[in-house]
C-alpha cells in the first residue's frame, strides 16, 4: 500500500496515463458526465470529498499549463471562483454549455461530491520539464 499521495488506485493508475495536452475536467457531481473519457468518480455524499479538496490533490500529482472554466462561476459560485482564480492566474472562461461541449475531448474525468454549482474546471497538463 502507498504510503502517501493519491491513494484511489483508479485515480493514480489514470494519471500515469496521462501525456501534455491531455485533458483533465474535475467536477461537481451536477456535471454531466461526456461518453468517452475514462471516469473517476470519487463521490461518497453530497459534499464529499469537496472540489476543493480534489482539485488541491489532483494539483500536487501534476503539471498544468492551462485551465478552463465556465464564466458563471464569477456569480454563482464565488469560492469555487476564488479557488480557480488562485491557482490559475490566466484561467480561461467559457459559457457553462461551451464547457460541457470541450470536456467530452478530455482524456480523464474526475467527479468529486462537490454540491454548489458551476464547481468544475478543465485541466490541460503539461510536462515536468
Amino acid at each position: 500500500m502507498r504510503r502517501g499521495g493519491i491513494l484511489n488506485r483508479h485515480l493514480a493508475g489514470a494519471l500515469a496515463e496521462l501525456g501534455h495536452g491531455h485533458g483533465v475536467l474535475v467536477c461537481d457531481a451536477g456535471m454531466p458526465i461526456p461518453d468517452g473519457p475514462r471516469v473517476v468518480d470519487l463521490a461518497f455524499r453530497a459534499g464529499v470529498p469537496s472540489f476543493a479538496e480534489v482539485l488541491e490533490g489532483l494539483l500536487t500529482e501534476l503539471v498544468v499549463e492551462g485551465a478552463t472554466a465556465a464564466r458563471e462561476v464569477r456569480e454563482a459560485n464565488p469560492a469555487a471562483a476564488a479557488l480557480l482564480d488562485g491557482h490559475f492566474p490566466g484561467l480561461a472562461l467559457v459559457p457553462h454549455e461551451e464547457l460541457k461541449r470541450l470536456s467530452a475531448g478530455a482524456r480523464l474525468v474526475v467527479r468529486t461530491g462537490e454540491a454548489r454549482p458551476y464547481a468544475n474546471v478543465l485541466l490541460r497538463c503539461g510536462v515536468f520539464f
